[in-house]
């Protein structure tokens, strides 16, 4: 069999489910530890799951840079034209559904928040609820769901605009590494004025606020834009994948220790982002090398779980909530393998009747009176996944 195109059955790339699929898992972690247990139950992958988000946003950084940018290039060869309100239709198709079904869940049912104060709901419309976020307040991990639909509306136009200019791929880049030295100077100041300990102001004016988290998402764009506009370099890092893999598995061990040990730091602040940003991206890269470790290696369960991952980051986190206590009535506390299997498999359960009734409608109605842009050209596998 060619090597290219084990573990991309289904047109599906399998490198690209496996980090989707740990990204979810981490996350899952970590909110179990903040939200469940109150105690690292797994460990340091507990303490560093939050990282799980960064993760999903370089995969987006990459999975809508690349549809966006090679949308472009296709106008500037060839008579075809990229069109912005398609584009915007079919983000929204794929994302809006699920959100506002949870969103309604949230709003509607008393239950299903809890004791926690939801925010005003304009804030969760309008996809600003992450700027000034209280920590704890309900459905208050969308905060990274903000960031990702800001992206995905600023993004396309910011990349017409550069596109109109003169030297274009100049300014593209400038725009890349003007972007990453602005996020770390505005997190360099934001720290010096809150401080550096943690606690609400450090998560509610630098972790959740969008111009200091856009490093991931950047670096997804900038890998784009290398695939895109620079085959000859793209050629020769996708050869080397699993030198690649090797490298950023490296580089995200060396930054996972230092931000175990200083998270909440000066250096971790203002780098440790960038830091998430380039390891990740050198594992996007191992992903996408033909014949990679990464690429090859078919992890069991991993294809069904990035499919549902949406979904799941979206109920998991308060339906994990809701049954520590009924779980602690039959004597399985937090930490007992009983209580996190049986809250594994309804999160995992939860999350496919979520796509299953309300994600994958809406898909088909996107794919049937939206096609995407260019849509009679062959779809790369990983394109499928965004």
């Amino acid at each position: 069999m060619n090597p290219s195109l084990i573990g991309r059955e289904h047109g599906r790339n399998s490198g690209l489910d496996t980090l989707r699929a740990l990204a979810i898992v981490l996350v899952f972690m970590n909110h179990y530890m903040i939200f469940v247990s109150f105690s690292p139950t797994f460990g340091w992958m507990s303490e560093i799951g939050w990282t799980g988000v960064d993760l999903f946003f370089a995969l987006s950084g990459y999975l809508i840079g690349n549809q966006i940018l090679s949308g472009i290039r296709r106008q500037q060869t060839g008579p075809e034209r990229f069109s912005l309100p398609r584009f915007y239709a079919r983000r929204f198709l794929r994302t809006l559904p699920n959100f506002y079904f949870v969103l309604a869940l949230y709003a509607l049912w008393p239950y299903w928040r809890g004791e926690s104060v939801l925010p005003p709901l304009w804030k969760f419309l309008t996809f600003t609820q992450n700027i000034q976020l209280t920590p704890g307040t309900a459905f208050s991990h969308a905060w990274s769901l903000c960031v990702e639909e800001q992206f995905y509306v600023l993004l396309p136009a910011v990349a017409l605009l550069i596109a109109a200019c003169r030297k274009s791929l100049l300014w593209a880049w400038v725009a890349v590494i003007g972007s990453l030295l602005a996020g770390a100077a505005v997190r360099s100041y934001l720290w010096t004025r809150y401080g550096g300990e943690g606690g609400f102001l450090y998560y509610t004016h630098i972790y959740y606020a969008s111009w200091c988290r856009f490093d991931e998402l950047v670096c997804g764009v900038a890998l784009a834009l290398v695939r895109n506009y620079h085959a000859g370099a793209w050629k020769v890092i996708t050869s080397r994948g699993n030198w690649v893999l090797a490298a950023g598995a490296g580089m995200l061990a060396l930054t996972w220790s230092m931000l175990l040990e200083d998270h909440y730091g000066y250096a971790m602040t203002v780098f440790g982002y960038p830091m998430l940003g380039l390891s990740f991206t050198l594992l996007l890269i191992a992903a996408l090398s033909p014949g990679s470790l990464l690429q090859r290696w078919r992890v069991p369960g991993a294809a069904s779980i990035a499919l549902w991952s949406y979904a799941i980051y979206l109920t998991h986190k308060q339906l994990c909530v809701l049954m520590r206590v009924p779980l602690r009535g039959h004597g399985w506390l937090p930490d007992s393998w009983q209580a996190i299997a049986i809250m594994s498999l309804a999160s995992i359960a939860v999350g496919w009747l979520l796509f299953l009734l309300v994600e994958t409608p809406f898909m088909k109605l996107r794919d049937r009176f939206v096609p995407g842009n260019f849509a009679g050209s062959k779809a790369a596998p990983e394109a499928l996944a965004a």
